[in-house]
């Protein structure tokens, strides 16, 4: 199962502060408009995504077919794909992609410790 590119998306209370912070980290802005609530930063191969009032929790973040510098991957696992084998699996799902359509969709899933699992195809 590939579930593409990796990053953290972070629920942060002020996101110039914390863009701040993170760039002193070494990070720097790759997407995103900070004046829309929401940026995503690089320190290397590191993605985070600062969201402000976006989302109520920290969510690891995967996506089907890009790869960590949001270019689309040639061949990769469509996302209707991995929610069916996880299904398949037992594992119950917050939210689901609709199985009948193609292109971009998401699902989430939740870990044993209530941490969101965003699996989120943008191609």
């Amino acid at each position: 199962m590939q579930l593409g590119a990796f990053s953290v998306s972070l629920a942060v209370k002020d996101i110039k502060a914390s863009q701040a912070f993170y760039e002193k980290l070494g990070f720097l802005p790759f997407a995103g408009d900070a004046s829309q609530k929401w940026l995503i930063l690089k320190n290397g191969s590191h993605v985070i995504g600062l969201f402000q009032g976006l989302f109520e929790k920290n969510i690891l973040t995967f996506n089907p077919g890009w790869d960590s510098n949001a270019q689309k991957l040639d061949s990769f696992t469509d996302i209707r794909e991995i929610q069916k084998e996880l299904k398949a699996q037992g594992l119950e799902l917050q939210m689901e992609a609709d199985e009948t359509t193609t292109g971009p969709a998401s699902f989430i899933a939740v870990d044993p410790d209530g941490n969101p699992i965003l699996v989120d195809q943008h191609v």
